[in-house]
């Protein structure tokens, strides 16, 4: 197998070296990069929008700390608190009842921390710290975000399928999928159990939406709904106001609250989706979610046709399901292509060697012969990516020529 894997790499940087460079202007030299979620894929669309989403702050806006000095969540911006509930009521992916409390957050990251918080705050500190765990594949930065702060409250304790410990838990639900797209539901299934609902990719250009989640914690992201990785927004739906305001007082002592200029930018965002989705005139354009939609199928068409070409890999396949805000079945085109090797490579390795960097099996949990690949690059670095993968052939890979 290392004799067939040398042969492989020598034999696809020739293929590589001597291929054409029409699809992209792109160097065919240069390490493309599709280990990160990086959502530029839908700069063109917020480009063409043009002045729809622009927000003027003068230099006297915004001074205080406080938003809504008397709410729990007290740096919240009410623009925002009405604009999260009013798409949410419009996409129809999540419950957004008044008896559900919003907390806004850096990304859902920071969330994610200030959820463990909370919910291990209440148990004995002399007891042993609640453990966190996620069914793998899990998302790799899971690990990492529980240990980091080194707290005694909480440790990870890795694959909710093999989770046998006795007593109270965390388990992390995330759905769809990170890395391979699945539908998840809780594993560990046992008293004493807390769960937290990663939702980030539960949006219809991403999945079919079924129906609206309702679960205790609830957490979203603005990088992955719309794009905007860089306002660093995101936010938790949740149903115990203790436990939200837990979250607010680790917010209020790790970054004393939010950018408020970040809530505004986000909060007219998601004002200008929901008006569009609500559009009615018979010449309207398609809305933003449309328009993930149409890309993310195209991407993914594209990519399942040139790993069915090569037969060195397989894609994981995912039932078709009737999307309530489509108005029709429509196919999963997940965030995130879960590729594996068919002959039991290092996946990553091998796509290394094309210059394609990824994110490997391991740091999900499971096996080298995994990788993941981001699905929401540019278009002139996916269409690299395609090229790059047309160059493998699977008789290649297997030694034999």
């Amino acid at each position: 197998m290392v004799v067939g894997f040398e042969k492989a790499v020598s034999a696809t940087k020739s293929v590589v070296t001597s291929a054409k460079k029409a699809p992209t202007t792109l160097s065919s030299d240069r390490v493309i990069n599709f280990a990160r979620g990086d959502p530029t894929m839908y700069e063109s669309y917020w480009r063409q929008m043009g002045e729809k989403c622009t927000v003027v702050i003068s230099g006297h806006n915004l001074m205080s700390y406080f938003s809504n000095a008397g709410h729990f969540c007290w740096f919240l911006m009410p623009e925002l608190d009405r604009a999260i509930r009013r798409l949410h009521c419009v996409v129809g992916n999540a419950v957004v009842d008044d008896d559900r409390y919003i907390v806004v957050g850096n990304g859902s990251t920071q969330l994610f921390q200030a959820v463990l918080y909370a919910l291990s705050s209440s148990y004995d500190p002399d007891t042993e710290p609640l453990s966190v765990v996620a069914a793998a594949p899990f998302y790799s930065s899971y690990p990492e975000e529980t240990e980091f702060l080194r707290s005694g409250l909480y440790k990870w304790a890795g694959d909710a399928y093999s989770f046998d410990k006795d007593g109270a838990y965390i388990e992390v639900v995330t759905s769809p999928n990170n890395p391979d797209g699945a539908i998840r539901e809780a594993v560990v299934n046992r008293d004493g159990g807390k769960l937290i609902h990663d939702l980030a990719y539960y949006w219809p250009q991403y999945t079919p939406i079924t129906g609206k989640a309702d679960n205790d914690i609830m957490l979203f992201t603005f990088s992955k709904a719309t794009g905007h990785a860089g306002s660093r927004i995101g936010w938790a739906i949740v149903k115990d106001i203790e436990v939200a305001t837990k979250m607010v007082k680790f917010m209020e002592l790790s970054s004393i609250g939010v950018s408020k200029e970040s809530q505004l930018r986000a909060a007219k965002i998601l004002e200008v989706i929901s008006d569009d989705c609500q559009n009615s005139a018979p010449d309207k354009e398609e809305n933003f979610f449309e328009y993930g939609l149409r890309l993310m199928s195209d991407r993914w068409e594209k990519l399942r046709e040139v790993v069915k070409r090569n037969g060195v890999f397989s894609l994981p396949k995912y039932p078709q399901d009737y999307c309530n805000f489509i108005g029709k079945y429509t196919d999963p085109s997940p965030t995130f292509a879960w590729l594996k090797s068919k002959d039991g490579l290092n996946c990553d390795n091998l796509l290394r060697e094309l210059k394609i960097v990824t994110r490997g099996g391991t740091n999900f949990g499971v096996d080298s012969n995994y990788t993941r690949i981001s699905m929401l690059s540019p278009d002139e670095e996916f269409n690299l990516l395609l090229e790059r993968l047309s160059a493998i052939q699977g008789t290649i890979i297997n030694g034999n020529n």
